[in-house]
Formats: structure tokens, C-alpha cells, sequence
């Protein structure tokens, strides 16, 4: 059995597979065991109070929007929100858009029971004056 003289070389592997090191060591001052160095910390939350405030009150406001007050503080905070609040514009739309909803229909339903009751009562008076 004779061998070849030139034989085709196997597949190389990377030059990172040949020293793997998962993470890099920092080399203590004092010598001695070296060390993984502290993670920098995650910056903090943006806040989003104003708008999930909005956004809560409008949602309650959808079942208690007799009072007016409801409706009207989501839509001043919503607005606020916007402005203050760049992380939670979601909310503070939402929160503006479904107390504005809220609040033109009150008033148009106040608008047609105003008109209505006007009317009535204008046919009373005339039916008790002729």
C-alpha cells in the first residue's frame, strides 16, 4: 500500500475555535485570579404616569362619563402627557382620542335633550295657553 505524496490538506478551523475565550478577563491590579468586569447598569424607565393615567381614566370614563370630570382630567392629562412624555405617546393618543369622544358626545347628547325638552316644553305652554 503506497501513500500519496502530496495529500490535499483537511479543512482548517477558524482562529477563534483554536483559543476560546467566552468573555474577556480583566487583569486584577492587585495580581492574583483575574476577574469579568461589572455590566454597565440599564438606564432608567422613561416615565409614562401622565399617560397611562389618561389612558386609564378615558377607558373609565367610557362607563362613567356622566360626571364630566373624568372625561375632561384624561383629556388634560392625555395632553400633558403628549408633551412630557415622548415613551408614552401611545397612551396619552389613546387617552386623548377616547376622552374627546367621550365629551362630544355627552355634548351633543345634552345639545338634543336641551332642544327636546325646549320644545316640549314650548308645546305645553302653548297647549295651556289657547
Amino acid at each position: 500500500m503506497t501513500y500519496p505524496q502530496n495529500p490535499q490538506p483537511g479543512p482548517q478551523p477558524h482562529p477563534a475555535a483554536q483559543n476560546p475565550q467566552p468573555y474577556p478577563l480583566a487583569q486584577n491590579p492587585a495580581g492574583g485570579q483575574p476577574y469579568y468586569p461589572m455590566p454597565d447598569y440599564l438606564p432608567a424607565p422613561e416615565p409614562k404616569g401622565l399617560s397611562i393615567a389618561s389612558m386609564v381614566l378615558a377607558l373609565v370614563s367610557v362607563v362613567f362619563g356622566f360626571t364630566f370630570l373624568l372625561p375632561i382630567t384624561a383629556l388634560i392629562l392625555g395632553i400633558v402627557g403628549l408633551r412630557r412624555e415622548p415613551a408614552g405617546r401611545g397612551m396619552a393618543v389613546a387617552g386623548v382620542v377616547i376622552s374627546g369622544l367621550i365629551l362630544v358626545v355627552w355634548g351633543i347628547l345634552l345639545v338634543v335633550l336641551l332642544v327636546v325638552g325646549l320644545s316640549a316644553f314650548g308645546i305645553a305652554v302653548s297647549q295651556t295657553t289657547s
